[in-house]
């Protein structure tokens, strides 16, 4: 018998929405009833791939300038952004929907809604170490980072699973940025990468050889690197490189392109790019990097400035062999080597293709389901 379920999404950052729709996906395969909500572009992604979504109040608002990720700034617009009447609007749409289980993807509002209602929750992240985000930022930041790591805790320990939609370790990327305590562990499940299309499902377009794709785009302030890849791409013009701008980009803004760099506006399918390429450059945003390295496809990454969840994942691509961790600083000359490096020491592409492999057998959005069919199935009898 099906089950009817509620995925919930954090609007900021379009992994969040790419790796729900894997899983509704998934459960629309195996005969359940699937609702999403999501806010902002995220919601508009949603109903772009074909679902409707319903409309929930936002939660966290980013914002920054030349490469820094400005936190107390954020935290001020995610403050004034606050809807006040969004707790009962959120409840209402739960109470209309009446789940049986609720999915919340890094929305801690549509968590502490399934704690009120008594209705299940299972819990995505890729970070739990959330005070991180307030280490070093003034007195009132910091006490409110203790406040944070309270509030999630308990949260961790009432959620009825922690679903960690990455490799399971010692393959974990994300690994520096999960601490589990006590009993909490015994919640963790890693599902795997939560991939909306399989890497044999994905058409590859012929991209001209080398080839490198950039996903730096989405927000303003990572302009910098579009530009600094350009810059990159002009002193080599033997490698050829897609970039693929994100939503909030004018594209028009970087004019005199040299002819081995074409520039894509935002699209949401990246998968055929990925699959053509020899090289993904991205930001140190989990859920890019997990898509890259499950399509097999080695990472130079340039983690946000001042960020410590993204320069936690790049630092793992760094160590573990997967491709390059790059800053902000580093100039184009540098930038070309590690390309090059990347491009002609097959180590990397050797260490991408065990988890590409690894990534098809455990089938994430599959294991997912299952498991909550499961669970749901011992507690019917």
């Amino acid at each position: 018998m099906g089950m009817r379920i509620i995925i919930l999404i954090c609007g900021e950052g379009l992994g969040h929405t790419s790796r729900c729709l894997a899983l509704g996906k998934e459960f629309l395969a195996g005969g359940h009833e699937v609702h999403f909500g999501a806010y902002g572009y995220s919601k508009e992604m949603v109903e772009k791939t074909g679902y409707s979504a319903h409309e929930i109040p936002s939660e966290i608002k980013l914002i920054g300038k030349a490469g820094t990720l400005d936190f107390k700034g954020s935290i001020e617009a995610t403050l004034k952004n606050v809807d006040i009447l969004g707790g009962p609007k959120l409840l209402k749409l739960i109470k209309d929907t009446d789940p049986d289980v609720i999915f919340s993807d890094s929305y801690y509002l549509g968590t502490l809604a399934g704690f009120t209602l008594r209705i299940p929750v299972y819990l995505i992240l890729n970070q739990s170490n959330m005070e991180e985000f307030f280490k070093n930022r003034g007195v009132s930041l910091r006490l409110l980072g203790k406040m944070t790591r309270s509030f999630y805790n308990q949260i961790f320990e009432k959620v009825n699973k922690i679903i960690v939609p990455d490799f399971p370790p010692p393959y974990t990327v994300c690994r520096k940025n999960l601490n589990f305590r006590g009993k909490v562990q015994e919640k963790v499940f890693y599902s795997g990468p939560l991939l909306r299309e399989k890497y044999e499902e994905v058409e590859q377009i012929p991209l001209k050889k080398p080839h490198i794709v950039s996903l730096i785009g989405g927000f303003g302030y990572r302009e910098p690197i579009l530009k600094k890849v350009i810059e990159t791409a002009k002193l080599d013009t033997s490698i050829n490189y897609t970039l693929i701008s994100g939503p909030s980009l004018d594209p028009l803004k970087l004019a005199d392109l040299p002819e081995n760099v074409e520039l894509l506006k935002f699209i949401e399918d990246t998968y055929p790019y990925m699959k053509g390429s020899d090289a993904v450059i991205a930001p140190g945003g989990h859920s890019t990097i997990i898509e890259a390295l499950s399509f097999g496809i080695p990472i130079l990454s340039f983690p946000d400035k001042e960020h410590s969840e993204q320069e936690n994942n790049s630092e793992v691509i760094e160590e573990e062999g997967y491709g390059r961790m790059l800053s902000y600083s580093t100039p184009p000359e540098v930038v070309l080597e590690c390309i090059r490096e990347v491009l002609e020491e097959e180590r990397y592409r050797n260490k991408t293709q065990r988890l590409r492999r690894l990534a098809r057998e455990l089938n994430g959005p599959s294991a997912v389901r299952e498991m909550l069919e499961k669970e749901f199935k011992e507690k019917a009898f």
